[in-house]
């Protein structure tokens, strides 16, 4: 189905018939003359080793309950990679494979605070997240980013206004942060560690992003910055995002310290959890040990597009910084004349969906999240159908 490259990796380029033909929400959740660049999924086939992990396990028909041991086993493939990639040997004791992150951090939320309670954030942020706290009975206390003209900053003050009332139990870190794509530096995060550490929070550090940072960044593991924070820290990531293999539904948790471990432990019976499918766990085994050469080919075309959209949000006077990590483009469209929210707008008038930014919380409003993580045949053809919008709006306001 896909063409050989000359190099004899295989293409993962897909052309929007492969892609309509799939049953996933976001090329069939709109009608066939949208372009999506809304949901979080890339429009890339897997990387050979996935697919071929999954294929053998078809073949063998081997569905009854699994025993995984040694480099199979999810645990072991999450700690070679973090000590690969980033330096960090975490615990094969304190690992939970879950199902996904979300739950991981329900479960957080269920087990390090009560209903009630305050769970600071950096705004915006990952709607599930926000719903997350509210489903739960627990209160957002959001601290804005800061647009320091180069990007969106984390500001100490704004973290530590919304820890300093009563009931912050939990403090939320996603790194490299959904939506604005930022990497956190080393000084942000040891201002985070800081607060935390005076404020006896628990932080819930969601990582999944970090095989996704691009040239220019780097990611820092949270519970690398000492034994104090590490203590503190449940660290919750995936192969999904990076290896495009979100259905597959495999996440993990590491707790940074026994008794993180043990209050979920004593809160959450066991099987409450569940447990992964074996196709799940043997796939991101293989995305994280063998899927590396394909997703060196993918961070290049990301930092190609990245650059494509950054040039043409400058050209169309888009508010706009370029991501450090992600396939994700957050807009600031409060300038555009458009008819209704920009993302109602332009789904109306240039049939492209994106992501409306107001339910990821303040600093939303106004704004829109681009997934460019595709072709560059289907960028050009979204950018190309948003100047069009655009400037329809423009020659009549």
């Amino acid at each position: 189905m896909l063409a050989a490259r000359d190099s004899g990796v295989e293409s993962f380029i897909l052309s929007v018939e492969e892609l309509r033909a799939r049953r996933g929400f976001k090329w069939r959740g709109f009608d066939d003359d949208v372009l999506p660049a809304s949901g979080a999924d890339m429009d890339f086939a897997v990387a050979d080793p996935v697919r071929q992990a999954i294929a053998r396990v078809v073949d063998s028909a081997d569905y009854g309950y699994p025993l995984r041991a040694g480099e199979s086993r999810v645990e072991a493939a999450f700690a070679a990679r973090m000590r690969e990639r980033f330096g960090w040997d975490p615990d094969l004791g304190r690992v939970l494979v879950v199902d996904s992150l979300l739950q991981a951090f329900v479960a957080c939320l269920l087990a390090y605070s009560r209903r009630g309670d305050g769970v600071v954030v950096h705004a915006p942020c990952f709607f599930p997240f926000l719903e997350a706290i509210a489903h739960t009975g627990r209160r957002a206390l959001h601290a804005p980013l800061v647009d320091d003209g180069s990007r969106l900053a984390s500001d100490p003050d704004a973290l530590r206004a919304a820890a300093a009332g009563d009931g912050a139990r939990v403090l939320l870190l996603c790194n490299p942060h959904n939506p604005s794509g930022r990497v956190l530096t080393r000084p942000e995060l040891e201002a985070i560690v800081r607060l935390a550490v005076e404020r006896d929070l628990v932080v819930v550090s969601d990582e999944v992003h970090a095989d996704l940072v691009l040239p220019g960044a780097r990611h820092v593991p949270l519970a690398t910055l000492g034994p104090e924070i590490a203590a503190r820290t449940v660290t919750i990531t995936a192969a999904t995002k990076a290896f495009n293999i979100s259905g597959l539904r495999c996440a993990v948790m590491h707790f940074g310290s026994a008794e993180l471990q043990t209050r979920l432990r004593r809160l959450l019976p066991t099987h409450l959890l569940g447990a992964v499918n074996v196709i799940g766990a043997d796939a991101t085994v293989a995305a994280w040990r063998d899927g590396q050469p394909w997703l060196d080919r993918v961070l290049a075309l990301l930092d190609a597009n990245r650059r494509r959209v950054a040039a043409w949000a400058a050209e169309e006077g888009i508010g706009h910084h370029a991501p450090e990590a992600t396939y994700l483009a957050w807009l600031d469209c409060r300038g555009l004349p458009l008819d209704g929210t920009p993302a109602d707008a332009l789904l109306r008038d240039a049939r492209v969906a994106l992501l409306d930014g107001a339910p990821f919380g303040p600093g939303g409003e106004g704004r829109v999240r681009l997934n460019f993580g595709t072709s560059e045949a289907i960028l050009a053809d979204i950018l190309d159908r948003l100047s069009g919008a655009i400037a329809r709006a423009r020659a009549v306001a």
